[in-house]
């Protein structure tokens, strides 16, 4: 749960795939029907400018799980 200002409650889903790319309408690929995905992030905040450290999946994960960088 997330804090947020005036003392309301947020919920909070972070959604993390191997290879997902841009694999899904919510970034305009049509090629791939995700309509569940979609509906989620009408209703949600959508990531649209995001980095990394590492361009590699494994260490990208780790970075965004533990908050630290990814290590040489």
């Amino acid at each position: 749960m997330l804090a947020v200002p005036g003392g309301a409650a947020r919920n909070a889903l972070l959604i993390v795939a191997d290879d997902g790319g841009f694999e899904s309408g919510v970034y305009n690929n049509s090629a791939i029907a995700t309509p569940n995905l979609d509906a989620l992030a009408r209703r949600s905040l959508v990531f649209q400018n995001a980095f990394t450290s590492v361009s590699s999946c494994s260490p990208s994960r780790a970075s965004i799980l533990t908050g630290l960088p990814q290590v040489g």
